[in-house]
Parts: C-alpha cells; structure tokens; sequence
C-alpha cells in the first residue's frame, strides 16, 4: 500500500510544535511495518539552512512544475532526500517558504498563509504524477493541508481514481480561517464559492467535508470533537460525518524519553534503580536556585504559556499553595502577561517557586526527571505527550480530564490496583486545587503506594507501533 504524508512539519527536519512529532515517528513506525511511505512537506528556509551543509543529500526528484490559476502562474522545483529510509519530497517555491518562521516571523503571522499553504496542497497532487507515485492513500495534517481533499475531488479525478484521504485534526482551534480574496490560488476556483462564508474560508471545515475518513489524535478527544464546546463551533459538520471520525491515540517516541539512557540526566535511573532519580531532583533545584530538599514534593511543567494549558485555573490558587511545603517549577514562553505573572510570583517565593522563561530540551528532560509530579491542568488537551514523558520518567501527572488525558492517565479514586495519577473534571481553580492536595496526602502518607504508583507509570507504554497498527488498519478499511 501506498502512502503519503502531506505535513506542514517533521521532527529533525523542521518544527515548531506536537504535530511534528507526529510528522516522524508515525511514517517511520508505518515502514518498519511495511507500508510504502513518502513524505511532502514545504522547503522552508530553516531547512535549506539546515542541508547547505550537506547539499549532495538532495536530489531534483523531476523537471521544474507549473500550477495555473486564473490569476497566477505558480513555477516550483521538488527536491528529494532519503531521510530514515523514507523519501521526503520538498516543494520548493522561494516566494512563499524561503522565509524567517513557518508560519510567523516570530512577531506576526503571515498575513497570506492561505494562500502559501492553500499552493502547497496543490502543488501535492500536482507532484505525485510528476514523480510517479500512485498513492492509494494520501494522509493530509491539520489546516495546512486541508484543501489538498477539495482540490482531489474537484480537479484530479483521474490520476487519484483509487486514492483516498484521511485527514487528522490535531488541534480544532486552529482552523486556517481566511478571506478568499487573500487567496489567489483559489479565490478563481469554479467550485470554491461552497465553501465561502461571508467572504471568509474555514479550511479545517473543508478538509472534514471532503476528506474519506477523520481521524484526531486520542479517542476522548473524537467524543469532545462532537460537542459545540469541544470542536471550537464545527459541531454540526462533525456530528454529520460522525461514522467516518475515529480517534487514534498518538505515541510516544521512548528512544528520546527514557531514564535510563537520558543524556540529558545527571543520573540514569530505571524501576530497579528508581533511587537515583533524586540526582535529577538536585540538579532541577540547583538549575532554579531553590532550596536542595529531598523531602518537598516538587512539581514540574513544562509547556506554551496559553490559557489552553489552565493557568486560568493554576494563577488564582498560587498563593495558597505557597501555603504547603511544595517546591514549584515552571518553564515555558507564551502569552506575556502569564510570563509577567509567573516571574513576579516567583521573586515573593524564591524559595518554593521559580519560573524558567524560554525553552530548552535540556530543560525539559531535567524537569521531567527532577520533578515528582508534573501539571498539566488543561482547558483542553487533544492528545498530549508530556503526561506521556512523566510516566515514563517516574513523575505523577496531575491532569485535567480531557481528551489524550483521560486516555493516558488513571486516578487513584477510579481504579487503585492501576491508579498512575491524579485527575480532575471541574475546570475551575477550585478543583485543581483539590486535586493537587489530594496529591500531596498521598506523597506524605502512602510513600510506599506512591513509589508503586512510580513504578506503574514506568511501565506503562503508549508506542507509535501501536498508534501504526490502528493507522494501517484504517487505511485498510478504506482501501477496501
């Protein structure tokens, strides 16, 4: 069988979020499986950049492309690199991806990112004739590459006779809305004004339209999808394609997000050696100037500094629980006024609260380890793999329960013999607060269930083999 990635970005190659991760180990988990798997995504500048070192690694895969549209003439070239053995085709168009960020300039979104990546779905399908690759499935990600289902059914009918789509929303808040009218490749199209409301076009509402299946990437987060509140207003389109959206819970990639052979770690550490977690506990508080105290919890988090990640729910109970022995530490950028909150917090408690402003994989690895609970106290959490990494590393996820959340974690009130954290249903402060001191009662009065609780969660896995297995079946299912 075979497939194709349509992706905006792919860990080790480029990437500015989860979707990346995605982006590599699902394709790679598909061709240890045996699946024919290729790779399109746009040749940005960060790339570029990235292979001028090592330019006899790309290859021309055909003769230069031309798209038309009745108001553009579209020329881009298609370069080749074989990439853990899977083919990885880059649309080459200067004019829209030899730019500073994927998406932004660090500042501000670009304002014509419909029509850059309304081209590259185009520019897709016009590609895979040109490099002879009959796809039986083309598997699109997210808005950016929610067109490239449209323009099959509407303009590619023969070549892609026995293709199919799938398409995964990773994230239903991010809906690619945009004027028509800032969209040449498209604005032309004979069949577009369909999906024009107002002027305006919602790409992720086409995709759901005109893909074969929907897939999102954990099964509670599937259910959430079909409530108003969950799917961000695209309740009604979800609910009407409701037989074809399945939840396929994503993985986590265990050759970076292991203990036992962290690089990033002071001390390796496994279940039969669990003690020499403490020396990343050290090295956490050395890293951010707090007091060095074995017997404080410590609670780790690491993520975008958002509403969505709950600090609506975490900023108002700060201060009362400053009022127990706990040690706190946050790193993340993000909204800046959450930035501003956290660093003033953190100069009236130096000794229990300290904020890390930026990002740094070895900064999240050492919180990961050094932490003994990790928070993450979403709004809303489509899959999420930080609570993943916890697990892994013998940290208690403290989880809010949503989407891959609820999937991934079990609290100790629902099964206790299976118990790996603490979760919470009300979003308010409130229950979070609840919630983190039921935590704590456990770490001060049940030591031993608590390091059972450690030991489960090292031995619980989420595998991207396992998230392939239900891919392939899909893909299966519709190509018969």
């Amino acid at each position: 069988m075979n497939i194709v990635f349509a992706i905006s970005e792919v860990e080790d190659l480029v990437k500015t979020g989860g979707l990346a991760d995605v982006g590599k180990a699902l394709p790679i988990a598909l061709k240890e499986a045996g699946y024919n798997v290729i790779i399109v995504l746009p040749y940005y500048q960060a790339i570029a950049n990235q292979l001028e070192m090592a330019p006899e690694k790309l290859a021309s895969a055909c003769p230069q492309q031309t798209l038309f549209t009745q108001s553009q003439v579209y020329h881009f070239d298609v370069k080749q690199l074989n990439w853990n053995g899977i083919d990885v085709y880059f649309i080459d168009y200067p004019e829209y991806f030899s730019r500073e960020g994927l998406y932004s300039n660090g500042y501000d979104v670009y304002r014509d990112n419909g029509e850059r990546f309304s081209f590259f779905s185009g520019a897709v399908l016009n590609t895979l004739p040109a490099i002879g690759f009959q796809p039986d499935i083309i598997h699109c990600h997210d808005w950016h590459t929610a067109m490239l289902p449209f323009l099959m059914e509407h303009e590619h009918s023969g070549y892609f006779e026995n293709t199919s789509t799938v398409f995964t929303i990773h994230n239903a808040a991010f809906q690619g809305v945009h004027r028509l009218e800032s969209i040449p490749f498209l604005r032309h199209h004979p069949n577009i004004l369909s999906q024009v409301h107002g002027g305006y076009i919602n790409m992720l509402q086409s995709g759901i339209e005109f893909a074969s299946k929907i897939t999102t990437v954990s099964p509670t987060y599937a259910q959430e999808l079909l409530t108003n509140l969950g799917s961000h207003g695209l309740h009604d389109r979800l609910v009407a394609r409701q037989q074809d959206l399945i939840g396929i819970l994503n993985g986590c990639d265990y050759s970076q997000w292991n203990p036992e052979h962290d690089d990033f770690l002071p001390e390796n550490y496994s279940v039969e050696t669990l003690q020499a977690k403490s020396a990343s506990k050290v090295a956490l508080q050395q890293l951010a100037a707090l007091p060095q105290q074995q017997n404080a919890p410590l609670f780790g988090m690491v993520c975008r500094l958002t509403e969505q990640k709950g600090f609506g729910y975490l900023l108002p109970i700060l201060n009362e629980l400053m009022h127990h022995k706990i040690q706190m530490v946050i790193v993340g950028t993000g909204d800046p006024e959450v930035c501003m909150d956290l660093g003033e917090f953190a100069q009236l408690h130096p000794d229990k609260f300290a904020f890390i402003s930026g990002f740094s994989t070895k900064h999240a690895h050492l919180v990961e380890a050094g932490a003994d609970f990790f928070l993450m106290p979403s709004q809303f959490e489509p899959c999420g793999l930080n609570q993943m990494y916890s697990l892994a590393y013998g940290t208690i996820p403290i989880v809010r329960a949503v989407g891959g959340l609820k999937d991934t974690v079990v609290d100790i009130s629902q099964d206790k013999e299976q118990a790996t954290g603490f979760v919470f249903e009300e979003p308010s402060p409130q229950a979070l607060l609840g919630c983190i001191r039921r935590a704590l009662l456990y770490f001060y009065e049940h030591p031993a269930e608590f390091r059972q609780m450690q030991i489960r969660g090292m031995q619980t896995r989420f595998t991207w083999q396992d998230a392939a297995a239900n891919y392939a079946a899909l893909y299966r299912q519709i190509a018969s």
